[in-house]
């Protein structure tokens, strides 16, 4: 099915179906501030198989998951004074964090140093629909290959992937460049993968 949801002004009441799926297991695709995207529920370990069968990765290599707001990150990840400056500065936008996890956060979405790679992405419909699901949501690139190539489009997704998700939410096109990676650990910050985001003042 796909959804067509304005980009700038996100209607409720799809937004709100959209939800209502995730929260009964659906996979989805959908646009984010920097790639299409596939996600679920974070809290729904069938969806999150289902991904991984997706995306052809193994279990142990985990997804990272987009928050609604800095607020909502620190509810998943211990957040010091310093990861809190800098996300505070950098957050909505283009910038996957690696963090320490908390506890709530499910063992499926850890790495073996129990860290986690968070997003608050600067798109009106990925954070309207965190805000209507309630928790987070398992974030990955729409991509099965590195060597694909990345897709801009709603119907590019459904050719690709059609019966395996879902729902594609149509938000428009995108012009895709992956997210920048940092790594929020250690002081000072390490920059892993440089992406979007500008990573100069790291």
């Amino acid at each position: 099915m796909i959804l067509a949801i304005n980009p700038d002004n996100p209607q409720p009441r799809l937004i709100q179906q959209a939800a209502e799926a995730l929260r009964k297991g659906a996979v989805i695709c959908y646009p984010t501030d920097t790639v299409y995207g596939i996600g679920c529920d974070m809290f729904n370990q069938k969806a999150i198989k289902r991904i991984h069968q997706i995306k052809k990765r193994p279990i142990h290599q985990p997804f990272s998951f987009m928050c609604s707001s800095l607020k909502n990150v620190s509810t998943y990840c211990h957040v010091s004074n310093m990861s809190y400056r800098i996300m505070k500065k950098d957050l909505p936008g283009p910038y996957t964090f690696i963090l320490q996890a908390a506890k709530l956060v499910p063992k499926i979405m850890l790495s073996r140093q129990k860290t986690v790679g968070i997003r608050v992405p600067d798109n009106a419909i990925c954070l309207a629909l965190i805000e209507a699901l309630g928790n987070p949501m398992l974030n990955t690139s729409a991509i099965q290959n590195p060597e694909d190539p990345p897709m801009s489009e709603a119907y590019e997704i459904e050719a690709r992937f059609g019966r395996q998700v879902d729902i594609i939410i149509d938000g428009g096109t995108i012009y895709p460049e992956p997210s920048s990676v940092v790594s929020l650990i250690d002081d000072p910050p390490e920059v892993l993968r440089q992406g979007k985001g500008d990573t100069s003042h790291f």
